[in-house]
């Protein structure tokens, strides 16, 4: 197996940095990684990452959900009850941060095609990429939606899509600022690059440590904080111009870490901690589990 061992922050480039945390991953190889810090811009990475070619073997679980749309086990029933109210909540954010009732609109990590078929049927012309070949198969069948491999990414037009969205999924990109450097130029003028990730200053992942099931690890390659993702952003010619908490996001990754922290489900502590973490959110909306950012160019 190739791993990748960075020698300078994946974000700034600075050479200032060193060991955070030793984390194991829960939830499919039970191997342990390291996380490291960046002294100079706060960013948190995975280091000595499997590169593109050898990670496909940590996605191989029944219970991925995202690949496989599985409804087993409670969490995951909850998830998907969940997912049909924030499919509309998020056709909506599309529609008022564009200020169009269609467009272009292109969702990378699009998974089983669930949010783009809710575009597709409001109207939009859709375009999504996905790297795992069953869930893109699940896409085709469930949705009729042809999803692309993601090195389509670097192909499609310039200046094409009025939005571009990654849902849980800039985590997950090896090529991180090659991504962010094609995105810019694939967005139209006035366009909207929408970014949703797990936040590690949340209270959330505070309370669980190494518990904290959105660290994900070897999955989830960066560890954004409000501030690394502005360093990011800004380096890269965009700017946030809005923070938007995901409340349900802390009750699920608290359903999860409890499962990893006890050996089993514990879900009258689960939901006192996610209400905890959104209470937290309600004075402070950058301490939310998880974050949405809406994001555009600069001019």
């Amino acid at each position: 197996m190739a791993l990748i061992h960075y020698n300078n922050c994946p974000v700034c480039g600075s050479d200032a940095i060193g060991v955070h945390e030793i984390i194991r991953d829960y939830s499919v190889s039970k191997e342990t990684f390291p996380v490291w810090h960046c002294r100079n811009c706060s960013f948190l990475f995975t280091q000595d990452i499997p590169d593109q070619d050898s990670i496909g073997s940590y996605y191989q679980s029944a219970d991925y959900i995202s690949h496989n749309d599985t409804k087993k086990g409670i969490i995951n029933t909850l998830y998907h009850l969940v997912r049909r109210y924030t499919l509309r909540l998020k056709r909506k954010m599309i529609v008022r941060e564009t200020n169009l009732k269609s467009g272009h609109l292109l969702d990378i990590g699009a998974g089983t095609g669930a949010f783009l078929n809710e575009m597709k049927h409001s109207g939009w012309q859709v375009t999504g990429l996905e790297p795992d070949a069953g869930a893109r198969t699940i896409a085709r069948d469930k949705y009729q939606l042809q999803l692309l491999e993601p090195s389509t990414l670097f192909r499609l037009e310039s200046g094409k899509f009025d939005a571009i969205t990654m849902w849980h999924v800039l985590e997950h990109v090896h090529a991180l600022q090659e991504y962010i450097q094609t995105i810019v130029q694939l967005l139209k003028p006035g366009g909207r690059l929408i970014i949703a990730v797990p936040n590690h200053t949340s209270r959330d992942a505070e309370y669980y440590k190494t518990y904290w099931a959105a660290w994900d690890l070897p999955r989830h390659l960066y560890h954004f904080s409000p501030a690394s993702m502005r360093t990011l952003m800004q380096l890269n010619g965009l700017e946030i111009d809005k923070i938007i908490p995901m409340w349900f996001d802390s009750f699920y990754v608290s359903m999860l870490s409890e499962t990893y922290k006890q050996g089993k489900p514990a879900y009258l502590n689960a939901c006192w901690q996610g209400l905890r973490s959104n209470q937290q959110a309600l004075s402070d909306a950058e301490r939310a589990s998880s974050l949405i950012y809406l994001i555009r160019k600069i001019n």
